[in-house]
């Protein structure tokens, strides 16, 4: 029970249906807006997955979560199927993932670290582990925060057995299937290698001479991008709805969150770490090593991937910026014995 208030007064407010499934799993829970690493980040015994697992629940929401699921070596899933969109991204080790439909031929999609894959809506999958001495980990952001709590049940969707044959058919090659390009920098796949080493798009209104190109998967509405930016450079500061888990896959850096008139706030990342930021709260990506930074949010995207337009922030160019939030990083590469590319901006007036 949590309180809220009303008129000068405090109330008791009922925990969300999605709050009470959250906590009935079982599971580490781990919350704020900041994982220092999800390689490393405590798992439990997740009866529901038969495997170890956790749920980050960043940013105060409930639009969306990430799941980590820890198989162990030569160790299988148990099978899953549920009325929301998942999309997996491999943390470590290799393996494969069994999809299909009732009644039809199985799909394999064979995984390493990098690969990203979203299971086609309520269809069955079982993930399995193949490496028979290490164990490997997944996380996937999903949107059952929504679900649950538009159904106001924690078991339904995990139970339902409708099968969405306009999004998938399981046995004809639907991970297979060729790219389609949608504009300039977003596709739509089906499955992806390994964004670790993708090529990515140039995407100069982003700032820092930088890349980026978006993805909707599988037929759902879920949606990532990619961004890779050179060292000695840093991103916009720019700022959207709540709910995309932004992952770093290479580079050493830091990242400014703050809300307008506030105080800002600093979080530094390496590879493995996660952040998401609050509702409408700037966020600032900055590269201090020797490296390119890259990194793949994952988050709610369009109603209906054929129809998807991108990602489309409301952001801060450079002449606009607080001129000590490049002072800062001005030092922060004297202190990593990185070149600073990036000019001074030339800050506006008045």
């Amino acid at each position: 029970m949590v309180e809220e208030q009303a008129e000068g007064r405090t109330r008791p407010r009922k925990e969300s249906p999605y709050r009470l499934w959250k906590a009935a799993e079982g599971i580490p829970v781990h919350a704020g807006s900041y994982v220092d690493s999800l390689y490393t980040v405590e798992v439990g015994a997740w009866d529901r997955v038969g495997q170890k697992g956790a749920i980050i629940n960043l940013a105060s929401q409930e639009q969306d979560d990430g799941w980590i699921i820890e198989i162990a070596p030569g160790g299988q899933t148990n099978v899953l199927h549920h009325m929301f969109e998942a999309t997996f991204y491999v943390l470590s080790g290799r393996g494969a993932t069994m999809f299909w439909q009732e009644g039809q031929p199985h799909d394999l999609v064979e995984w390493k670290r990098g690969s990203i894959f979203s299971p086609p809506l309520n269809c069955h999958y079982q993930h399995f582990n193949g490496d028979g001495e290490a164990p490997t980990r997944l996380f996937a952001v999903t949107n059952a925060p929504m679900v649950i709590n538009l159904f106001r049940d924690g078991d339904f969707p995990f139970n339902d057995t409708f099968q969405f044959s306009q999004r998938y058919e399981s046995g004809t090659g639907f991970f297979d299937a060729a790219d389609e390009r949608l504009w300039r920098n977003a596709w739509t796949t089906n499955f992806i290698g390994d964004i670790r080493s993708f090529g990515l798009d140039d995407a100069a209104n982003r700032g820092a001479g930088g890349l980026l190109t978006m993805f909707a998967m599988s037929n759902n509405s879920m949606a990532a991008h990619c961004s890779q930016f050179p060292p000695g450079t840093y991103k916009k500061a720019h700022r959207h709805g709540v709910g995309a888990h932004v992952i770093i896959l290479s580079g050493e850096g830091y990242s400014l969150l703050w809300f307008e008139g506030q105080e800002r706030r600093r979080v530094d990342w390496q590879d493995g770490s996660m952040l998401s930021p609050m509702e409408m709260e700037y966020h600032q990506h900055f590269n201090k090593g020797p490296t390119p930074a890259r990194y793949l949010a994952l988050r709610l995207g369009e109603l209906d991937s054929r129809h998807y337009q991108g990602f489309m922030p409301e952001q801060i160019e450079y002449e606009y910026e607080d001129p000590a939030i490049y002072e800062e990083y001005a030092q922060e590469c004297v202190k990593h014995g990185a070149e600073l590319v990036l000019p001074r901006p030339q800050y506006a007036t008045g």
